[in-house]
């Protein structure tokens, strides 16, 4: 696989936090949203595609194995508002709200 983030799938994001690991995929897709709502859907389609690059890695990590049902809801709830019909009833407040509190765990612990 080709990945965008290659220092990161070569093992470093192992090093993470549950909380780390999904403040980065909050931030990529914040990108998405906001290229989203700058009508830049190319750059907003790359963000996206980094969003999901991470989340597979999270889905990867052993230490994440009780959560893979929120991950893969997750990984499936975001396809489903950014490439399909909302089915979900999502919105971008919904995700902001959603990843804030991982921003602020993943700060604290530092």
């Amino acid at each position: 696989m080709n990945y965008q983030h290659k220092q990161l799938a070569q093992g470093r994001w192992l090093e993470l936090t549950f909380a780390e690991q999904l403040a980065n995929v909050g931030s990529e897709v914040e990108r998405t949203i906001l290229w989203k709502n700058k009508n830049n859907f190319d750059y907003s389609d790359r963000a996206f595609e980094r969003a999901l690059e991470l989340l597979d890695l999270t889905v990867q990590d052993a230490k994440n194995k009780s959560r893979l049902k929120e991950i893969l809801r997750l990984r499936e709830a975001l396809v489903d508002y950014f490439l399909f019909d909302n089915q979900f009833s999502s919105s971008d407040e919904l995700w902001r709200k959603y990843f804030h509190p991982f921003n602020f765990a993943a700060r604290k612990n530092r």
